[in-house]
């Protein structure tokens, strides 16, 4: 059942439980579309990633933040942006959907696309080797695990999603040579049920980059803003992943696809745990409106932009460190 379906919240689709290939795509990729036309957000379910890495993904996210603060510190997010992020650090002043007054009341560990010094994009901006805790046991084995499976499922998604946009396959492969990857392991504490309404576990915000897939525990808490202002919770549903458009894919669909803004309130009362994998296109690649986007009514709205230029200046904006740096 390769197709999207109506749930209570956001649909899902379904790719039969293989990973994503472009001698299949016809269906899938009309099912792409139309979610992200209209919506933004949905759940992708039967990928062909193994249940047993998401499991060990979550289990080494929970090993590490219940490590003392002391030792979490000690990988306090670096230059590269890789690290470890205490509560209250990450404040999102580049909200185009809310006036953020409050720090996001979560702590996390980042990871990135791991860059050798031999590279020769070594030591330039986010291009840097990942910090790595010495405990938990396995922690590393179990994360890059994981990272890796994304990545290459990401890799064969490009197949789909370029004939989505009404693109031959390979399109979209050129721009995602060495792509900017981000895993990042989020611990919520539980908010008391009376927190005030402009206290967030994640405030409301889109996110940067290309495509999001976010592995979800059940607590809940996701919840998702419809055009009409309205918001939709994003429910887990086992063995899933809820999948959303950036604000670069939605800059470089000209406007077709939606980066849709979505919050965080852990009010489960008791810890809440999330993975999300963001695939974003390499630093050095210019970013202009598809040409199957654009239309004599529909012209270009954005100038072209490098993204690595157009990453940092939001990274700047919205984590402490970064501005105690400049």
């Amino acid at each position: 059942m390769q197709n999207a379906v109506p749930t209570a919240d956001l649909p899902v689709i379904d790719f039969g439980g293989a990973p994503p290939s472009s001698a299949g795509a016809g269906e899938l990729a009309r099912s792409i579309d139309e979610a992200f036309r209209t919506v933004g957000f949905c759940y992708f379910a039967n990928t062909g990633i193994a249940q047993s890495l998401v499991d060990q993904v979550f289990a080494a996210s929970r090993r590490f933040h219940a490590l003392p603060m002391e030792r979490k510190l000690a990988l306090r997010i670096n230059g590269y942006h890789r690290g470890y992020m205490a509560p209250n650090t990450s404040l999102i002043e580049t909200s185009s959907v809310a006036k953020v007054t409050r720090p996001n009341f979560s702590e996390s560990f980042m990871l990135m696309h791991d860059v050798a010094p031999d590279e020769p994009r070594y030591g330039t901006p986010l291009n840097g080797p990942n910090q790595w805790p010495e405990e938990p046991a396995d922690f590393r084995a179990d994360v890059v695990a994981y990272d890796a499976a994304l990545h290459a499922f990401c890799v064969k998604l490009l197949r789909v999603v370029a004939p989505a946009l009404d693109l031959p396959a390979d399109a979209l492969d050129g721009y995602f040579e060495q792509p900017t990857t981000f895993l990042r392991l989020l611990h919520y504490p539980p908010q008391p049920p009376d927190a005030a309404d402009d206290e967030f576990g994640a405030a409301p915000h889109t996110d940067y980059g290309f495509l999001t897939i976010l592995a979800q525990d059940g607590s809940g808490g996701l919840s998702v803003r419809r055009t009409d202002g309205t918001w939709l919770s994003a429910t887990p549903i086992p063995d899933t992943f809820v999948v959303n458009v950036g604000d670069m894919l939605a800059r470089w669909t000209n406007g077709r696809w939606q980066s849709t803004p979505h919050r965080v309130k852990n009010l489960s009362g008791g810890d809440r745990y999330s993975c999300p994998y963001f695939f974003d296109p390499n630093m050095n690649a210019v970013i202009a409106a598809l040409q199957s986007c654009v239309a004599s009514d529909n012209p270009p709205r954005f100038p072209p932009v490098r993204y690595g230029d157009y990453l940092l200046e939001r990274l700047n904006r919205n984590y402490d460190y970064r501005k105690q740096a400049s």
